[in-house]
C-alpha cells in the first residue's frame, strides 16, 4: 500500500494518507517508503505507536526501554511528527501539508499515533485554524546569476543538458532551451518523455543504465547544464560521465543540489522560468543554435548508432531458452513489443525494477512525461505491481499497464487481491525467465560467474490465475505478434489480467540491450574511484 500510495501522487496528482498500525506494518510501510523519497513524491504516512504513559510494554513496539523508537527512524528517512497530544493536529496538518506538497523535496511525512492518543477527542476544536493546502510560487534565479551563466555558454559549443525528476514540469521550457542553444539533451530514468524520442537534440539516457548516444554526448562535451538533477550515482556514472567537461552550470532551487559540482555557476531557483530568462539573455546576446551544428551532427551520428543497435535487438526476437526448452521471446523484443502497442493505446506503463526496468529505459520511446513510471530513485522490486492499485482509488482512474520480471511480481502478489478487490481495470505483464537477471548480470560481468540467482521451481501461471477469482489469465505467446495479440485481448478485457510472457536470458548477454556506463560497483570501485579522484568537477 506504500507503493499504491506513492503511485495515486506520481501518476494521478492525488495527495493519500496511508495508514498502518505499530509494529511489522509499519516497519513495512517505512521501507516502501523509500520509493517516494528517493523519487520527491509527496505523501502521508499514518503509523500507530505505543503509549505516551510509558505503562508498560505495548504490543510490537521495538523492544526497548526508550520512547519514540519509531519517530526516531522515521525521522532519519524524512520528517516525523509524534502525536504527543490531540491539541497537536493542527500544527501535525501545516507541518505535514509543507513536506507533501514542497514544491522542489517533497516526500513523506510521518504521523505516529500512540495508541492511547488515537481515540481521544479534541476538545474545542476549531476547524477554521486549520492550514489549507500551500501553494508555492518560485521565481526565477537571480539577474545576475542568469547573466554569468549565459557568459558560460558563450565559451562553449558542445554543451550538453542533463535534466533530471526536477525537470519535468519545464518540458516545454527544456525543449525550447536546447533548441535556442544547439545543445545535446541527456535525461534520467524518472525523466523518460521529457523529450520527444526522434527529437534531434534528444540523446537519451546517460548514466549506469544510459545508452550509446546518452553517454557519448555527456563524456564528450565540454560545458554541462544540470537541470532539476541530484546527481545520483547511476545517472553520472558515480560522477566519472562528465569525462570533457571543463564548467558547469547548475540550475536547481535546492542548494544543496545546485552546488553539488566543482566550477559550478549555481541558478537557485524555479527550473521553468530560469530557463526562460536564461533563453532571453541568450537571444539578446546571439547565442544560437548556428554555432553547434558540427556538436549536433556528432551526437546525431550516434544516436543513429545506437538506433541501429536496438534495431538489431528487436530483429532477433527470439532464441532457444535452456529453461524453457523452446523458443522464447528475448526482453528487449518484448519490451518493443509492450511500450509500442501501450503508446498506440495511450496507456501509461509502471516498470518494475531489475532486468525490465533497465532495458525498458533503453526501449522506451516516449514523447511525453507521464507515459513512463519507473523508481528509478530506489528500483523497489514490487513497485509496478504494487502500483496498479492506485488506478482502482483515483478519482478519475485510466487503464495502466504495469511491467514486472518474476523475481519483482513475487516480491508483492498480493496486490493482484487487492487490485480486484478495490476493482483495477489494467494489466500486469510478467517477464519471466525464472532469474534475477540483472543481478545475474552483475555477477557475471564482474565476476565472471553467477551464484543464487535462478530456481528450478516452475510456476503455472494459468492455474494461478484460476485459484484467484476475477483474475483474467492470457498467453503471452512466443513472438511479438503473438504477445501484441495478447495484450490486445487484456485490454479488451474489463477488469484485472495478468500477461504471462517466458523470456530468453543468457549470460553473453544478447537477451539484454545492454548497459553503457560505469560506477563505483564491484571490480570497477578501484578504477572508478581512481578516475573521479583526478576529476576538475
Amino acid at each position: 500500500m506504500a507503493h499504491a500510495a506513492t503511485a495515486l501522487r506520481w501518476q494521478y496528482g492525488e495527495v493519500p494518507a496511508l495508514v498502518t498500525s505499530i509494529g511489522p506494518g509499519a516497519m513495512l510501510a517505512l521501507a516502501g517508503s523509500l520509493t517516494a523519497i528517493t523519487n520527491g513524491v509527496g505523501v502521508y504516512h499514518i503509523y500507530g505507536d505505543e503509549t505516551t504513559l510509558r505503562e508498560g510494554y505495548n504490543f510490537q513496539q521495538i523492544r526497548k526501554k526508550e520512547q519514540q523508537t519509531f519517530a526516531k527512524m522515521t525521522a532519519i528517512a524524512g520528517e516525523s511528527y509524534f502525536v504527543h497530544t490531540p491539541a497537536a493536529m493542527r500544527d501535525v496538518l501545516r507541518r505535514g501539508a509543507v513536506r507533501v506538497n514542497h514544491p522542489n523535496n517533497a516526500g513523506p511525512f510521518y504521523i505516529h499515533m500512540p495508541m492511547n492518543i488515537q481515540p481521544a477527542m479534541i476538545q474545542d476544536i476549531n476547524l477554521a485554524a486549520f492550514p489549507e493546502r500551500p501553494e508555492f510560487d518560485l521565481g526565477p534565479a537571480a539577474q545576475n546569476q542568469i547573466e554569468a551563466a549565459a557568459d558560460v555558454i558563450a565559451r562553449y559549443d558542445r554543451v550538453v543538458i542533463k535534466a533530471g525528476g526536477g525537470a519535468r514540469s519545464a518540458a516545454a521550457q527544456v525543449r525550447r532551451f536546447a533548441e535556442s542553444i544547439g545543445a545535446t539533451v541527456v535525461i534520467s530514468p524518472i525523466s523518460q518523455g521529457l523529450m520527444p524520442d526522434a527529437h534531434p537534440n534528444h540523446m537519451h539516457i546517460s548514466g549506469t543504465k544510459g545508452t550509446l548516444s546518452g553517454n557519448y554526448a555527456a563524456a564528450q562535451a565540454e560545458l554541462v547544464i544540470v537541470i532539476g538533477s541530484r546527481a545520483v550515482c547511476q545517472t553520472d556514472c558515480s560522477g566519472i560521465g562528465y569525462t570533457s567537461a571543463k564548467e558547469v552550470i547548475n540550475i536547481n532551487a535546492e542548494v544543496e543540489d545546485v552546488s553539488h559540482y566543482n566550477r559550478t555557476t549555481c541558478l537557485i531557483g524555479d527550473v521553468g522560468r530560469t530557463l526562460e530568462k536564461l533563453g532571453e539573455v541568450c537571444a539578446m546576446r546571439g547565442i544560437g543554435a548556428a554555432r553547434a551544428e558540427a556538436w549536433l551532427k556528432e551526437c546525431g551520428a550516434k544516436k543513429k548508432e545506437w538506433a541501429d543497435l536496438r534495431a538489431r535487438n528487436y530483429a532477433n526476437a527470439t532464441r532457444r531458452d535452456e529453461i524453457w526448452q523452446r523458443e522464447v521471446l528475448t526482453q528487449p523484443a518484448a519490451l518493443k513489443a509492450i511500450v509500442d502497442f501501450a503508446k498506440s493505446h495511450n496507456i501509461t506503463k509502471l516498470f518494475d525494477a531489475g532486468d525490465v526496468q533497465s532495458n525498458s529505459l533503453q526501449v522506451c520511446e516516449d514523447d511525453e512525461v507521464g507515459q513512463s513510471i519507473s523508481d528509478g530513485g530506489a528500483s523497489f522490486m514490487g513497485f509496478g505491481v504494487s502500483g496498479l492499485v492506485a488506478s482502482a482509488i483515483a478519482d478519475n482512474p485510466n487503464y495502466t499497464m504495469a511491467i514486472s520480471g518474476d523475481g519483482s511480481f513475487w516480491m508483492n502478489p498480493q496486490a493482484l487481491i487487492d487490485g480486484l478487490e478495490h476493482g483495477v481495470n489494467g494489466a500486469l505483464v510478467v517477464l519471466d525467465n525464472r532469474r534475477m537477471s540483472s543481478i545475474t548480470g552483475l555477477q557475471r560481468k564482474q565476476y565472471g560467474a553467477e551464484f543464487q540467482t535462478s530456481d528450478s521451481v516452475a510456476v503455472d501461471y494459468r492455474s494461478l490465475c484460476r485459484a484467484i477469482s476475477g483474475l483474467h489469465f492470457v498467453d503471452g505467446g512466443t513472438s511479438p505478434e503473438e504477445l501484441r495479440s495478447a495484450l490486445a485481448e487484456a485490454h479488451a478485457h474489463k477488469g484485472l489480467s495478468l500477461v504471462h510472457v517466458p523470456v530468453v536470458w543468457d549470460h553473453v548477454g544478447s537477451s539484454s540491450v545492454g548497459t553503457y556506463g560505469r560506477w563505483n560497483i564491484g571490480v570497477q570501485v578501484e578504477d572508478v574511484e581512481r578516475e573521479y579522484r583526478n576529476q576538475v568537477l
